[in-house]
């Protein structure tokens, strides 16, 4: 019997390293094998799910499309000649679209070994409802479209009348299964079997990944928290999504996940071991300067 995989999307910053998270913790008993997909060489979100399963698999340097397929290939076959997992979730980097997924997943004998069985896109419902033109960005709209379920985040604090008018644009674009606000997240369980009977259909066009840049930000060393949220400052205009981990020099035993999407940031502290900063930025070609960035994170060392 093919083992079911489970691909979970979403834009920049929706959610989805934290729902995985939720969702290897859940308790289903499974075996669950992670594939993550970075934008960049620096993979944030396979450190911070490298905790929650023993076996997390990164894959680096874009969205698995075109450029990736092949590096997904052969990571599933690794996965299937290990000790056989119950489930494999897949989760696309925040620029994928996942018609390049699915598309990869198609392979007729990858199909009688794993079979693609549900797609799951979070969306932001605080970063939809302040910023409405994403319901027309054409990278969002294919993540939304390729779902079988769809999967709200960052509802807190949303007026209902808000999340009530969402959900019916999202009616709107034939997604009926739609979670979110006061109800929890469906099991396991509910995710799987709603893929079509057979393979799905391909031939849909993949969106070009090069709309999107990063900047990858190395330290050795511990910065200063106020310089830093400065330099952020400045930053953040420029930028869809930042992430990564910081230490800072009043507390450089205790290591911290920086996360910025749009113009809400925080830190977190983490149990992770470092003593420098690993950072990713990511933002809009035209718009956002990685070596202006680079230059201003530099100076903080």
């Amino acid at each position: 019997m093919s083992v079911p995989i489970l691909v979970v999307t979403g834009f920049l910053g929706a959610g989805k390293t934290t729902y995985i998270n939720d969702l290897l913790h859940g308790p289903h008993g499974l075996r669950i094998a992670a594939i993550v997909n970075d934008f960049g060489s620096i993979n944030i979100d396979e450190a911070l799910l490298e905790s929650a399963t023993d076996e997390v698999i990164g894959l680096r340097n874009g969205c698995i499309c075109c450029s990736l397929q092949g590096d997904l290939l052969r990571t599933l076959k690794q996965v299937l000649e290990g000790p056989r997992p119950d489930l494999i979730v897949i989760e696309a980097s925040g620029v994928a679209d996942p018609q390049g997924i699915i598309e990869g997943l198609l392979d007729p004998v990858l199909w009688q070994a794993a079979r693609l069985d549900g797609i799951i896109c979070l969306v932001d419902a605080a970063e939809v409802t302040q910023t409405p033109a994403r319901l027309n960005d054409a990278l969002w709209l294919s993540q939304v479209m390729a779902a079988d379920v769809v999967q709200l985040s960052k509802c807190t604090g949303l007026a209902a009348p808000a999340l009530s008018r969402l959900e019916l644009q999202l009616a709107t674009l034939g997604k009926r299964r739609v979670f979110g606000g006061d109800a929890p997240p469906p099991a396991i369980g509910d995710l799987l079997g709603l893929a079509p009977a057979g393979p799905r259909k391909g031939g849909q066009p993949v969106l070009s990944g090069d709309r999107f840049v990063s900047a990858e930000w190395r330290s050795d060393a511990p910065v200063n928290l106020a310089q830093f949220q400065q330099v952020i400052g400045t930053i953040a205009p420029t930028l869809f999504r930042a992430k990564g981990f910081v230490t800072f020099t009043n507390k450089p035993e205790n290591p911290c996940v920086f996360q910025l999407v749009g113009q809400r940031a925080t830190v977190a502290p983490h149990d992770r071991e470092t003593t420098g900063c690993a950072l990713v930025l990511i933002g809009e070609r035209g718009t956002f300067d990685p070596d202006a960035a680079l230059n201003l994170l530099n100076a903080l060392v």
